[in-house]
């Protein structure tokens, strides 16, 4: 049974291994030259005003990992409903049911957690 995967594990070392390669020839045999304007962060072609870098508030980061947990929570459910009609089939449905609202109601007291707690108010 593995043996038909060793082929495939081949092609991918061998990938991995080429593009290690072209990156080092190209850090081998490529220009080191280093001019101010290299150096310059890229903005458009404009001339950059201010710095590069800024505080990005935390409420960004809070909109972010909420995001991330709902999209989880789509991963999860669309192969949970596609595959369905066949655990109700085999006589499992109410079994895979309760699994899923279980599982999405945990997601929400974290939702109405978040919600509580000022995480989905913006200012």
């Amino acid at each position: 049974m593995l043996a038909s995967y060793i082929p495939v594990a081949v092609i991918v070392i061998l990938s991995i291994l080429f593009a290690f390669l072209i990156i080092a020839l190209g850090m081998l045999f490529g220009p080191r030259r280093k001019t101010a304007r290299k150096l310059m962060p890229y903005e458009s072609g404009m001339t950059p005003i201010g710095p590069g870098t800024r505080r990005v508030p935390v409420r960004f980061y809070l909109v972010a990992v909420l995001f991330i947990l709902f999209d989880i929570e789509i991963i999860f459910i669309i192969p949970w409903a596609v595959i369905l009609k066949q655990f109700v089939q085999a006589g499992s449905g109410v079994f895979a049911l309760v699994e899923m609202v279980i599982f999405v109601v945990i997601l929400m007291i974290g939702l109405f957690y978040a919600w509580k707690k000022g995480a989905l108010e913006w200012e």
